[in-house]
């Protein structure tokens, strides 16, 4: 029973955060009597809620629960201060993202009424090859995981890198440079740019832990990006010795 409840939750995603019962039995692959009383007790538990359109969506609960994985509670703990500092000197969207298999999974994400809108939310998962964040944790990727997101290319605009000896020689650079831009690869009239949080571990090891971005208007990206990177370095550099007390990366 277990898994069939479990199975009723992972038919919600990104591209689909609202359901109805005859969604849900057809994404889960459950029969639409069980989906009903799955659907019933998710929904008195709080893990769903159900919309007076009768469409279901996940609930308060899971969202509470999520906030305890270590991922988001030590991580955000850390790193809000120093987001919120860039935001308030800046005013645009700034996110901070860690490698969750082959997509870049956001933390955390501070923005404004004056920010460029983003698709971006906290929780949602975007294509490591498409986000300035997502390029940063792709480059310090093992290479395996580089491998299979260069076989698998995927195109979210049609300003979205998808030749893969491109998207290599731009991720050589990124190593060497320690940042990388977008320009309209995951949503039109946006451009980001993004550096690694690094936390050097006990004996001198540095392992990129997350990665800082910031998004402006594209009509602003000449001008600001390059002069943006310094600002998301300090940050950065910030959040790392703050990590690196912390017994998650230590």
């Amino acid at each position: 029973m277990t898994s069939r409840a479990l199975a009723v939750l992972d038919a919600f995603d990104a591209d689909h955060p609202r359901l109805t019962l005859s969604e849900v039995a057809s994404r889960s692959g459950t029969p639409m009597t069980t989906a009903h009383r799955l659907l019933g007790e998710l929904a008195a538990w709080g893990a769903l809620s159900r919309r007076p359109d009768g469409r279901y969506e996940i609930g308060r609960k899971l969202w509470d629960l999520g906030l305890l994985a270590p991922v988001q509670a030590e991580l955000r703990q850390v790193a809000s201060p120093f987001l919120l500092d860039v935001h308030t000197a800046t005013r645009d969207t700034v996110h901070l993202a860690v490698r969750d298999g082959t997509t870049a999974l956001y933390v955390d994400r501070v923005s404004g009424r004056e920010s460029v809108p983003v698709v971006s939310q906290v929780g949602s998962r975007l294509p490591l090859h498409a986000v300035g964040v997502g390029k940063v944790l792709l480059a310090a990727a093992p290479d395996d995981v580089v491998e299979q997101v260069l076989r698998s290319l995927t195109r979210e605009t049609r300003h979205t890198l998808v030749d893969p000896g491109r998207l290599a020689r731009e991720l050589a650079e990124v190593r060497r440079s320690g940042s990388a831009r977008t320009s309209e690869e995951m949503s039109l009239g946006a451009a980001s740019v993004a550096v690694p949080v690094s936390v050097v571990l006990p004996g001198g090891r540095p392992v990129v832990a997350a990665a800082l971005g910031i998004v402006v208007p594209t009509h602003r990206a000449e001008r600001d990006l390059p002069r943006l990177v310094p600002v998301l370095e300090v940050a950065a550099r910030g959040i790392g010795r703050e990590l690196a007390r912390t017994a998650e990366f230590s």
